[in-house]
């Protein structure tokens, strides 16, 4: 019985991972908007009884699907600052990923684009800081303990740069043109060096 029991299991975590790829798939080409539920259970092979037992309905498949896909761009952030040794190295690291994959067209759909418009700005803003915003606040507290930005509350500062680098990733999905994400980071760069304390003056001879 408990073998049988392990099997169903599977099987019904195989259907959740094929519901999500093929949402996805289709979420990401065609936009939430132009897909339908029959599509959805078409491309993924099941029955609607089967998507109905997973989720309650196409906008919590795509909740799911944004936040696998919110995740995902958490990883890479991780990942990206992981590379490198030094903290301030791995903030604006993390910080630059963050923005390279903002330009991937797939990401760009789900996650700027039909996110905010389908689940409205404080879910997506609550699942975005979940999923990405808590490495930035781990990072800046790390660098102002340690003295490399000057000491202040790690709150507002983690919310004001997580803001202004959602807006320029918006921006850079709805209008931006093929040399803006350079010039973007450029900008961020001059923001984040900003932070940085200022060396104390030598003492006058």
């Amino acid at each position: 019985m408990a073998a049988r029991g392990g099997v169903r299991a599977e099987q019904r975590a195989q259907t959740r991972r094929v519901l999500l790829r093929e949402s996805r798939r289709l979420f990401a080409s065609r936009g939430y908007g132009a897909v339908g539920l029959a599509e959805i259970v078409r491309a993924s092979g099941v029955t609607k009884g089967a998507l109905y037992h997973h989720f309650d309905g196409k906008a919590d498949l795509f909740r799911a699907v944004l936040e696998e896909t919110q995740q995902e761009v958490g990883r890479r952030v991780a990942e990206a600052a992981e590379r490198h040794p030094d903290p301030w190295d791995q903030l604006t690291a993390g910080c630059r990923e963050f923005l390279a994959a903002s330009t991937d067209p797939e990401l760009q759909r789900i996650m700027l684009v039909d996110g905010p418009a389908v689940l409205g700005w404080s879910e997506w803003r609550a699942m975005d800081e979940a999923a990405s915003a808590r490495h930035l606040t781990e990072a800046l507290a790390e660098l102002v303990a340690a003295g490399v930005v000057a000491p202040q509350p790690v709150a507002p500062l983690a919310h004001l740069l997580s803001g202004a680098m959602n807006e320029a990733a918006l921006w850079l999905a709805a209008d931006a043109g093929p040399d803006d994400l350079a010039d973007t980071w450029a900008a961020l760069e001059r923001m984040l060096d900003a932070l940085r304390a200022t060396p104390a003056a030598a003492p006058r001879v």
